[in-house]
């Protein structure tokens, strides 16, 4: 599932194709879960409109029009957001992948779960929003309209410092792998993340949060913000779906430490890594480094 860095580099790599740009025709699938805003309504008034801004708010993109309304975009758990250039496999069905040679690069061509297709005015690529899952969602904002979802995030989770991160573990009975993932209280990290900067910090994700200490809030915090910037750096992480807009993988996935590594020998220690459920999402850690 798209976190905090996927969401960042999608923003940063998409901006380019998009801002300054006006859209010129609006393509979509039927009504689903995926529309929160009714795909006929998206028809009708994104068109002509030009992008001012490329977003982020924890996990949700915002792209900005210059009438002062937004599109709100939510990858959910395999939505990708690419330019029509893109060539990766990741882009398409199993069957289709399986017929491709090792060196085939395929170009795409918008499918059934292609929901949203923006024409950019000009020379340069189309933006399209798949999402086979659906699960991701496509809002408009009117101008100084304000959602829910957006309305009771908490901060974002690039600016987290220890004060804070302390003083939200008070009196919290939650496992700390739980808080981390309340996005009202922590906006953007989800298990991945969770799961790295938890060993690198040293605490086991089932622990209460109440228990962490004043200094176990600072490491924590900084490890992170550190995790999230690193991943930012090398692309994100390309473990099941998710692409980056030009086509590319990212490639933290090859630097994770504990997550999805379970049974396999903790690189600091030898031990195993454990997974375990902590608040109905599986956590992973090595319970001789963490505690």
């Amino acid at each position: 599932m798209p976190e905090l860095p996927e969401v960042e580099v999608t923003r940063r790599r998409i901006a380019p194709l998009l801002v300054g740009r006006r859209i010129a025709a609006v393509a979509t699938t039927p009504p689903s879960y995926v529309f929160v805003t009714p795909p006929g309504r998206l028809r009708r008034l994104l068109p002509g409109r030009r992008v001012e801004a490329v977003d982020r708010l924890g996990k949700y993109l915002l792209v900005r029009l210059d009438d002062g309304a937004t599109l709100m975009i939510h990858l959910g758990m395999t939505g990708q957001l690419f330019s029509s250039e893109a060539r990766s496999p990741r882009l398409l069905s199993a069957t289709a992948r399986a017929s491709l040679a090792p060196e085939e690069q395929a170009g795409f061509e918008p499918d059934a779960h292609t929901h949203l297709v923006l024409e950019i005015e000009g020379k340069g690529p189309d933006v399209y929003f798949r999402d086979v899952r659906k699960f991701g969602k496509l809002l408009w904002l009117a101008p100084g309209e304000g959602h829910p979802r957006l309305d009771r995030l908490g901060g974002d989770a690039l600016e987290i410092d220890g004060p804070r991160l302390f003083a939200a573990t008070r009196k919290r009975k939650a496992p700390i792998k739980a808080l981390l993932l309340d996005q009202s209280v922590l906006a953007g990290v989800g298990n991945i993340y969770a799961d790295e900067a938890l060993f690198l910090a040293g605490v086991r994700p089932g622990r209460r949060a109440a228990r962490l200490t004043r200094k176990e809030a600072e490491v924590l915090a900084r490890e992170i913000v550190k995790v999230l910037r690193r991943s930012i750096e090398t692309g994100g992480s390309s473990i099941s779906d998710y692409v980056n807009p030009d086509g590319s993988d990212g490639g933290y996935q090859d630097e994770r430490r504990v997550y999805a590594r379970k049974g396999e020998p903790c690189l600091e220690c030898r031990a195993i890594i454990v997974r375990r459920v902590v608040a109905q999402r599986s956590a992973h850690y090595c319970p001789v480094c963490q505690s």
